[in-house]
């Protein structure tokens, strides 16, 4: 009979920046997330994979933890390039006043000037699917796109 094994369950979302300050700023301002740690050493087999990094922090937000990587420039292509990226990452939120409380604090702290975003792209409109799902999409720091979305209670 086969081993049976148990699903792993996610330890971290690694996002790669070519700015750890502006990065680190707008992961605490926006999700609220702490620093845990940091650190600008590296084993072998990471420089490897991920040529130029210089330097990585950890931002914790409930269960949630971010590793925020700093590399001097992106690889385009070859070792740590990550030609496949993740499309988007979603966060579930409680309600739709919570869709729209996350839309409009990412606008005010775009507004506020305090951070360099790759893509300055405003957050969507909110979509409502035809099960009542709601919806919208915004851009971090980096230009990695992240989906908010609510749920109703109900078959699934």
């Amino acid at each position: 009979m086969p081993e049976t094994v148990n699903l792993p369950r996610l330890h971290h979302i690694a996002i790669q920046t070519t700015d750890l300050a502006n990065c680190t700023s707008w992961y605490q301002d926006f999700f609220g997330c702490r620093a845990t740690w940091s650190t600008d050493e590296f084993s072998e087999l990471t420089r490897e994979r991920l040529p130029g990094i210089t330097r990585m922090a950890e931002v914790v937000v409930g269960a949630t933890r971010f590793h925020l990587f700093e590399r001097i420039s992106p690889a385009p292509h070859g070792a740590g390039a990550n030609a496949t990226e993740f499309q988007h990452l979603c966060m579930a939120v409680e309600s739709p006043a919570a869709l729209d409380a996350w839309r409009r604090k990412w606008t005010e702290l775009h507004r506020s000037g305090r951070y360099a975003f790759l893509r300055a792209d405003p957050p969507s409109e909110t979509v409502v699917d035809k099960d009542g799902v709601e919806s919208f999409y915004c851009l971090d720091v980096n230009g990695l796109e992240f989906e908010f979305t609510y749920v109703p209670a109900g078959p699934r």
